[in-house]
C-alpha cells in the first residue's frame, strides 16, 4: 500500500488537487482561498506547495492530499486512496486476505451481493421489462450497475454463503434478517431463520463518493399492497442515511463544472435524467435531507434546483431543505414539474419540458410567494401568508443585501410596504432563531466566537510585527485599534489565543502574512469585520431587549431600542457598503 501512496504522491501535487475543488490565488510562495470546510466570506485556507500540505486559519483544518480528499468527500482512507489513485493512474496492490480489515470484509460483501444482483437482472425478462418500459437503456443500466432480487427467502443468503461470506457480515451490512418462523410460509423449519432482506425488488446500488457500494435501495416490482415501494437498507457501519446521496459519485464532477445541483427524490428520477445528460443530478432516496447532506454539496457548488414531485409530500420536503441550505448561504432555487409528472417522466417523454422546467426554476422565496398569490386574492390573507410561509424563508438568507431584494420583491407583487415588511420580518427572526440553530447548525470541529477568530488573526499580525526585525506597521497601532474596538484591554483577548500556542499562532501568520503586499489593507480589513461582528452582538442584543419590551407594552422603552436597532443596523450596512455612506 505504502507504494501506491508514493506512486500517488509523485505524480499529484496538492495545489493542482486542491485547485481542483476549489478556486486558489497565488500569494507569494503559497495559495489561498475560501475554505471548502466551513463558510466563509474572507479567504483563509492556506495551501502549501513546499511543504505539500493545507491549513485553515477560520476552523484549523490541516492535512495533505490524502486527508484533503477524506474530508471534502466523506470518505476513509482507503477510498481516499482509491479516487487519487484513479486520477493519476496508479494501480492499486491488491490487498492481502490476511490483512483485510473488518471494512474491507464489509465491502466485498456487498460487491458479491451486488454481483447477484446484477446477474440476476440480466436472467430475468420481467424486471427488465419494466426498466425498458420506463425508458432506460440497458447500457445505463449496466453503467449504474441497476440488480434484481428474486422474490424468494433465502436467494442472496444461500449465494453468499457459498462464497464463503459469514452469516454476521450479512447482517452488519443489512442484506439479511433474523426472525422466528412461526407463520412463515416457506421461510424453513426451526425456532429461528435468516431471510433476505430484499425480495421481489429492482436494486439500485448506492455508493460512497469513491464508488465503493454501501447500502441498496429496492424498488418493489408487483405491488403487493402491503410492502412499500421502495426500501432501503438499514443504517450500517457503512451505510449512514444522514450523509449518503444517491449518485454522488457520478454526478460530482458536473457539479463542480458546472457550478449547480440538480436534486431530486427517486433513483429513477436520478438515472432518467443522467441518461438526459443531466449529469449534475443527485438523490435523496427518500431520506429526509439533512444538513450533512447539503453541506457535502455546498462544497461542489453553491447553487442547487430542487426538481420533487408537485404533490404535498413534495412540496413539504421542498420547503424543509430549502431551509436548511439557505442557513447554509446555498442560493436555491426550485423547478416546478407540470401536471404531476416526475423528472423521469419528462426526461423519458418531454425531455424538452424537463430542460425549460430547470432553465425556468424560480429562487424558492419566488416560488413560495407565487403559491401564496395564486391562492387566493384577498389582500389581508395574503398579508397573514406573507408572514407565515414567506418570511420565515428570507430570514434564513443569510445576507442582508439579499434581504432587502427580496423584501423589495415581495412589496411589489403584494403592495405590502417595505416598512411593514422589515418589522415582520425582525419578529420572525427573533421567534425562529432557535430553529435556526437546531436545523442546521454551522459548527465546525475547533471552531469558536466568530469575534475570537477574527482578534486571533489580529493578535497574530501584532505579536509578529512586534517581534519582527523589519516590521511593516507599528503593533502599537494595531493594539490601539483592538482595543477600541473591544472595549477592553487586549491582555485578555491575548490570554485566551496564546493559551493555544503562541508560537504556532506566530508561525501560521508570518506564513500566511509574509508575502503579503497590502498587510496594512489586510489588518484594516480584519478590524472593519471585528468591528462588524460586534456590531452585530449589539443588534442581536438590542432587538431581544425590543422585543421584551413590546411584550410588556413598554412603549417609550420601546421606541428607544428601535431607535438604537436602526442606528446600529446603519452602522452595519455603511461598514458593508462603505461607497454608498452618505
Amino acid at each position: 500500500m505504502s507504494s501506491s501512496v508514493d506512486q500517488i504522491k509523485a505524480r499529484l501535487d496538492i495545489v493542482s488537487l486542491v485547485g481542483t475543488y476549489i478556486k486558489l490565488e497565488k500569494t507569494g510562495g503559497n495559495f489561498k482561498g475560501r475554505c471548502p470546510f466551513h463558510n466563509e466570506k474572507t479567504p483563509s485556507f492556506f495551501v502549501s506547495p513546499d511543504r505539500d500540505s493545507y491549513y485553515c486559519f477560520g476552523c484549523h483544518a490541516k492535512g495533505d492530499i490524502f486527508t484533503f480528499v477524506q474530508e471534502f468527500e466523506g470518505l476513509d482512507f482507503v477510498g481516499a486512496l482509491k479516487v487519487l489513485a484513479e486520477r493519476t493512474g496508479v494501480t492499486l496492490e491488491s490487498i492481502n486476505p490476511q490483512s483485510k480489515t473488518e471494512k474491507d470484509e464489509l465491502y466485498h460483501a456487498l460487491e458479491v451481493a451486488t454481483f447477484y444482483f446484477e446477474k440476476n437482472l440480466g436472467n430475468e425478462k420481467m424486471p427488465f421489462d419494466y426498466l425498458l418500459h420506463r425508458g432506460l437503456l440497458k447500457e445505463t443500466a449496466t453503467s449504474w450497475r441497476l440488480g434484481y432480487a428474486y422474490p424468494e427467502w433465502r436467494g442472496l443468503y444461500e449465494f453468499m454463503l457459498s462464497k464463503q461470506i459469514t452469516v454476521e457480515t450479512m447482517q452488519k451490512v443489512g442484506v439479511i434478517k433474523k426472525k422466528d418462523t412461526a407463520g412463515i410460509a416457506g421461510a424453513g423449519t426451526g425456532t429461528e431463520t435468516f431471510y433476505d432482506t430484499f425480495r421481489g425488488r429492482i436494486m439500485f446500488p448506492i455508493s460512497d463518493s469513491s464508488g465503493r457500494v454501501v447500502g441498496f435501495s429496492g424498488r418493489i416490482v408487483v405491488d403487493d399492497g402491503k410492502s412499500p415501494k421502495y426500501l432501503n437498507s438499514p443504517e450500517t457501519e457503512l451505510f449512514n442515511k444522514s450523509e449518503v446521496l444517491y449518485g454522488l459519485h457520478k454526478a460530482k464532477l458536473a457539479i463542480r463544472e458546472r457550478d449547480y445541483t440538480i436534486l431530486v427524490e427517486g433513483q429513477m428520477d436520478l438515472v432518467m435524467l443522467h441518461q438526459a445528460g443531466f449529469t449534475n443530478t443527485v438523490a435523496s432516496s427518500g431520506t429526509a435531507l439533512g444538513e450533512a447532506h447539503l453541506t457535502r454539496l455546498s462544497r461542489l457548488s453553491n447553487r442547487i434546483i430542487i426538481a420533487f414531485d408537485g404533490d404535498s409530500a413534495g412540496i413539504a420536503a421542498v420547503y424543509r431543505a430549502s431551509k436548511i441550505a439557505l442557513s447554509l448561504g446555498m442560493e436555491v432555487k426550485v423547478a416546478t414539474m407540470p401536471d404531476g409528472l416526475d423528472p423521469a417522466d419528462l426526461a423519458k417523454d418531454s425531455p424538452e419540458v424537463l430542460t425549460a422546467s430547470i432553465k425556468q426554476a424560480q429562487h424558492i422565496i419566488l416560488f413560495v410567494l407565487a403559491t401564496v398569490l395564486k391562492s387566493t386574492d384577498d389582500h389581508q390573507i395574503i398579508s397573514r401568508k406573507v408572514v407565515s410561509d414567506v418570511l420565515p424563508f428570507v430570514a434564513y438568507v443569510k445576507s442582508s443585501s439579499e434581504q432587502s431584494h427580496f423584501i423589495a420583491e415581495i412589496s411589489a407583487k403584494t403592495r405590502i410596504k417595505e416598512e411593514a415588511l422589515w418589522g415582520d420580518l425582525r419578529q420572525v427572526s427573533l421567534a425562529q432563531s432557535g430553529v435556526i440553530k437546531h436545523d442546521a447548525p454551522r459548527k465546525v470541529q475547533g471552531q469558536t466566537d466568530r469575534r475570537l477568530v477574527i482578534a486571533r488573526k489580529i493578535i497574530g499580525i501584532m505579536l509578529w510585527q512586534k517581534n519582527s526585525k523589519d516590521p511593516k506597521l507599528r503593533a502599537e497601532d494595531i493594539e490601539k485599534q483592538l482595543c477600541d474596538i473591544l472595549g477592553v484591554d487586549t491582555s485578555t483577548v491575548i490570554e485566551k489565543v496564546e493559551s493555544d500556542n503562541k508560537e504556532a499562532l506566530l508561525f501560521e501568520t508570518e506564513s500566511y502574512y509574509n508575502n503579503h503586499d497590502s498587510l496594512s489593507t489586510d489588518v484594516t480589513e480584519l478590524l472593519t469585520s471585528l468591528l462588524e461582528e460586534d456590531l452585530k452582538g449589539k443588534l442581536i442584543r438590542t432587538m431581544a431587549e425590543l422585543h421584551s419590551a413590546e411584550s410588556i407594552h413598554d412603549k417609550d422603552k420601546a421606541q428607544l431600542l428601535l431607535a438604537e436597532c436602526q442606528r446600529l443596523s446603519r452602522k452595519i450596512n455603511e461598514l458593508k457598503h462603505p461607497h454608498e455612506k452618505k
